[in-house]
């Protein structure tokens, strides 16, 4: 059982030491002097001394420093890629080569201030050491090497250095040193004044999170007063905000990513989606740029990283399914509003372009939701993955009504279908103001091939839909009105083709009053004959009808063989947009009129397309 000696006291007047001694006999040994006349305190053992100065510090022999790694310091690869090794251990007279091994020399004796100490280590809490054992080799080279295979990994990965629990390190690293009658010797050094600023801004930050006005000017004060300058008071900040454990988990797991990228040489869409996610989830989480921004310099700077690009929406999308499975790992990643509309936008998006890229990354994420489910996770990894395919299925059900509405005739709608399409409206609503009319409306308006009946039933469907939310209206009433613009456009459509027949067959000539009375009594007749209709044709509807028929003569007769002749795209297109015939309608005009004559159609869609 070994026996341990405390000694405390000050440098300065903000440096404080703890020199502990630990060996079975050393009580009866001297390990230590003071000088009064220059106030210098020596800790020794044959071959080893630490020399303490209001100044620095100053050491020979054995051992080296160690303290706990503040977050954002430059880490070897080695020890970064490790999670396990959290301390740094410099031994005196070692240095690394290029290819990472580590040599050791005997000239291990130097000098260092305390400045240097609490800005290459810890800002707060560094130690020193040295052992004295006879069963060690002769030459001091060796003798480190030594040290370092017996407890440089108890070092490097002992969680009560960052603790400050000296017992705990003691306790583990005293028995590998394997050698009874051997004496160990720990001092341990504390910036006060350091340890006074990391204390108050780690009381305010973790109160809420973020720093107040009047609480950062306190901060400001107390390091004007103990002179801490602007980069120490950086790092202790840092090292605050990414020990608090929520902020740990997602910086840790954005270290562990980029650790995976840094091997492999490249970042793939996945590893860019769940970066991108994790610093999502920072901005909400109110974690600094500042912690990711240190990574980022460490892992990727002088090391080229392929990034695969990929459409945005896509990236996305990515990013947003990737974080229903950093539930696993603890990090609190749902999906928010802001987050469903992402995915939302991407999907539109992809079906504008026709990208398949959108559904193959939705049906990869099922797969491994089921299987991550299968290999024992739990089972509300699925909650995540239902609500974003709920919302998907309402936005396939909204947009392919909408789209019938707008562009098929004759389109069968019920009450049940017009309170689906209310839910669906409040829903998207839900996720942002306007978000239904952003999403199927706005940019349907601006749709060349949008048609009169069809822009009428949309503007209805819309009117209709805020009136019932505002309880001005009932959806019977809205049903009511699409199924009369329903009815009109059936009877349109009719009335259109009977009465073009009539004129082709026995009125060339219908421009007088008589003449289209007399066609309107014989297309009535025929229509209800044929239990097409069953009350007379309104008249609105009839001379609408024989303007169309009007402008379809003036258009096929005129302007569509100077437009042939001349490939006039603009006089084509000044028709469309003035004419209020629908574009489709005309479109088959066109094709009727090169079949006819004859005409290579493929002319006709390069004319279409603005091609001379």
């Amino acid at each position: 059982m070994h026996e341990d000696v405390r000694l405390h006291g000050m440098r300065g007047e903000k440096i404080e030491y703890f020199v502990t001694a630990v060996g079975n006999d050393v009580y009866q040994r001297y390990f230590f002097t003071t000088h009064q006349g220059d106030d210098h305190l020596r800790i020794f053992s044959p071959g080893n001394e630490v020399v303490l100065t209001d100044d620095g510090i100053s050491y020979q022999g054995n051992g080296g420093n160690f303290c706990e790694y503040m977050f954002g310091v430059d880490q070897p690869i080695s020890d970064l890629s490790k999670p396990e090794i959290i301390n740094r251990l410099v031994m005196y007279g070692a240095h690394s080569e290029d290819d990472g091994t580590v040599r050791f020399s005997d000239h291990t004796s130097g000098t260092e201030s305390y400045n240097s100490i609490f800005f290459e280590g810890n800002a707060v809490c560094n130690y020193y050491f040295f052992v004295h054992s006879n069963q060690l080799p002769l030459t001091l080279k060796n003798q480190q090497e030594e040290l370092v295979k017996r407890v440089g990994k108890c070092i490097k990965r002992s969680q009560a250095i960052g603790e400050e629990q000296e017992d705990i390190l003691i306790s583990d690293m005293f028995p590998l040193l394997n050698d009874d009658s051997c004496q160990l010797f720990i001092i341990k050094l504390v910036n006060l004044h350091h340890l006074e600023y990391r204390n108050l801004f780690r009381s305010l930050y973790y109160r809420n999170r973020k720093i107040a006005d009047e609480d950062f000017g306190k901060l400001a004060n107390l390091a004007t007063t103990y002179k801490i300058d602007g980069y120490q008071q950086e790092r202790i900040r840092i090292d605050v905000m990414y020990r608090f454990p929520a902020n740990k988990r997602i910086v840790d797991e954005y270290r562990n990513i980029l650790l995976e990228c840094n091997s492999k040489g490249e970042i793939s869409n996945l590893d860019n989606a769940r970066l991108t996610r994790l610093k999502t989830l920072s901005l909400r989480n109110k974690i600094p740029g500042s912690l990711f921004y240190a990574l980022d310099e460490m892992l990727k700077k002088g090391r080229k990283l392929k990034d695969f690009q990929e459409q945005d929406y896509i990236a996305e999308t990515r990013e947003v399914l990737e974080g229903i499975f950093f539930r696993e790992i603890e990090i609190e990643s749902r999906i928010d509003r802001a987050d469903m509309l992402k995915l939302i936008r991407a999907k539109k998006k992809a079906q504008e372009k026709q990208d398949p890229g959108f559904d193959q990354v939705m049906l990869s994420a099922s797969k491994v939701c089921d299987e991550k489910i299968r290999d024992g996770a739990d089972a509300s990894l699925l909650d995540g993955f239902s609500y974003v395919v709920t919302y998907l299925d309402r936005f396939d059900s909204v947009s392919n009504l909408i789209s019938q509405l707008a562009f098929m005739e004759n389109v069968k709608i019920n009450v049940e279908m017009l309170r689906g399409m209310l839910e669906h409206k409040a829903a998207f609503d839900n996720l942002h103001e306007d978000c239904f009319y952003e999403l199927f409306i706005r940019e349907l308006f601006t749709n060349a091939y949008l048609g009169t009946f069809g822009r009428r039933k949309v503007m209805t469907l819309m009117k209709g839909l805020k009136l019932v939310e505002t309880e001005l209206s009932t959806i019977e009433e809205l049903y009511l009105k699409l199924s009369e613009i329903d009815q009109e456009e059936r009877i349109s459509i009719v009335l259109l083709e009977h009465v073009r027949d009539r004129i082709r067959n026995f009125y060339s000539k219908f421009i007088s009053k008589a003449d289209q009375d007399a066609l309107r009594r014989e297309v009535t007749e025929e229509l209800k004959a044929k239990k097409l209709i069953e009350a007379d044709i309104p008249d609105r509807l009839f001379n609408e009808t024989i303007v169309t028929i009007k402008k379809e003569a003036m258009y096929l007769h005129s302007l569509l063989p100077q437009i042939i002749v001349e490939r006039n795209v603009g006089l084509r297109e000044d028709f469309l947009e003035n004419s209020g015939l629908d574009r489709f309608y005309v479109e088959d005009l066109e094709r009727e009129y090169y079949g006819k004559n004859g005409l290579n159609i493929e002319e006709l869609y390069l004319i279409r397309k603005g091609l001379s």
